[in-house]
């Protein structure tokens, strides 16, 4: 392919971005049916979801790995991440593999860099090695439903406040091992969308639907060990006649292990990064060439 979506690289291909969905580990949360994630009105399936959020983000560090895959007209986008997050300020050091292109990303305090491989590198000005796109920006800008850069752990905070009815035990599995829980969860759009009216309007047309399916793997202790994410979308341009029905769909899966990891993430030298947010905000897509 001529392009490599910056939200592919991230290995998370979400619709709406926005600052680390895991930086608060407080775990107050309540629920649509008024039940906090502590309460005792949930279901047990509801609170060990509810639990789940706060359960994670308690243990720290962790490493994680995210897998992408897009598939649109027939076209597939793969990445793979592997690094480690800081599940309570959401910082993250991961390298991405992604259509043979290799990158070097940290997110710090709600801005996420990357440090492209070969011919991306000759996009950067100035001989700079890293690109810095400022995630709050992004996520204020109103393009809603437009595929942006984000934060590879924002996924873990989709299932802090769901509605016990939203809640599906599935059964007893194993991940890498790990006897585990499987929960599948509906997901309102509006906690993609963190409460912006319109992206989650516009996100809900493009889903032809008010909740995104995701499923749970918890272990013993109630951590999530693998979260998946699954999208099928309508487009937001009109496409040729014949071609209305196309969709992009994506599943992104991530992986935790190692529970307690130090993780110690710091941003690159400002002399060395560019920032590139606001070419994303004036083309309203959130791509790079790669040649």
């Amino acid at each position: 392919m001529s392009r490599v979506r910056i939200a592919t690289a991230v290995a998370t291909l979400s619709l709406v971005s926005g600052v680390s969905a895991c930086g608060n580990g407080s775990g107050n949360g309540t629920d649509r049916d008024g039940a906090a994630g502590a309460g005792t009105n949930a279901t047990p399936r509801a609170q060990a979801v509810q639990d789940a959020y706060r359960k994670t983000v308690a243990a720290d560090g962790a490493r994680m790995t995210v897998t992408s895959e897009a598939v649109a007209e027939g076209q597939k986008v793969t990445a793979y991440g592997d690094g480690v997050v800081d599940l309570e300020n959401g910082a993250s050091r991961m390298t991405v593999t992604s259509q043979g292109s290799r990158i070097e990303q940290r997110v710090v305090d709600g801005t996420l860099y990357q440090k492209p491989s070969g011919s991306q590198r000759a996009e950067l000005p100035g001989g700079k090695s890293w690109m810095r796109v400022d995630l709050e920006r992004l996520a204020r800008s109103g393009s809603a439903g437009r595929t942006r850069a984000s934060d590879p752990a924002e996924p873990i905070g989709y299932v802090k406040d769901v509605r016990a009815a939203d809640v599906t035990r599935v059964g007893e599995e194993t991940v890498d091992g790990t006897a585990v829980t499987r929960y599948r969860v509906k997901v309102p759009v509006s906690a993609l969308a963190k409460g912006d009216a319109a992206q989650a309007a516009e996100l809900s047309r493009q889903l032809g639907s008010a909740t995104l399916p995701v499923d749970l793997w918890l272990d013993g202790q109630g951590r999530m060990r693998q979260e998946r994410v699954r999208m099928s979308l309508k487009p937001l341009a009109q496409r040729a006649p014949g071609r209305e029905d196309t969709r992009v769909t994506s599943t992104t899966v991530l992986k935790f292990s190692d529970f307690g990891t130090d993780v110690n993430v710091t941003p690159p030298p400002a002399a060395d990064s560019a920032d590139v947010t606001d070419r994303l905000l004036k083309s309203g897509t959130s791509t790079v060439r790669t040649g």
